[in-house]
């Protein structure tokens, strides 16, 4: 099976700063999958969070109807389950209710086996002045680039 469905969440490392990275697999549904695999789908405005039960959710993904799927379709924005670990559940539980740190989505992609994975960071959100670093940490990247090349 070919492995070409990358779905990326590109604003993601500008607005937060990432501690670190999980892969989760994610519950879904045939014409969810099916979506997916048509590269149908969008983590720009996602994020995790726990139920009372302690199970991890991720909400407002979008995953857009399956075209040919009827009466069966699916909601574009339903929350959905991810799987991880109990022992890495119970870690990022501790984190987020402790020290304020939220969970983001990074990447949707299907592995070898024919399994969508989501690969979820516990990240920090940068103040405004981060995100300026950032910004001319880049175009001094930018500039060096340019002055290299031209030699």
């Amino acid at each position: 099976m070919q492995n070409t469905i990358n779905i990326k969440n590109k604003k993601a490392k500008f607005q937060y700063e990432i501690l670190d990275k999980y892969t989760a697999g994610i519950v879904l549904t045939g014409t969810e999958i099916k979506s997916i695999r048509d590269s149908k789908a969008s983590i720009a405005e996602s994020f995790c969070e726990f139920n009372e039960q302690g199970e991890l959710f991720v909400i407002n993904m979008t995953v857009e109807e399956y075209m040919y799927g009827t009466y069966y379709n699916h909601r574009p924005k339903a929350e959905r389950k991810l799987l991880l670990n109990k022992r890495e559940l119970k870690k990022l539980e501790k984190e987020v209710r402790n020290t304020g740190l939220t969970i983001i989505p990074l990447r949707l992609f299907i592995n070898d086996k024919g399994y969508a994975k989501l690969v979820i960071a516990l990240a920090r959100g940068k103040k405004l002045f981060d995100k300026r670093e950032t910004i001319k940490d880049r175009d001094n990247k930018v500039r060096l680039d340019r002055i290299k090349k031209s030699f």
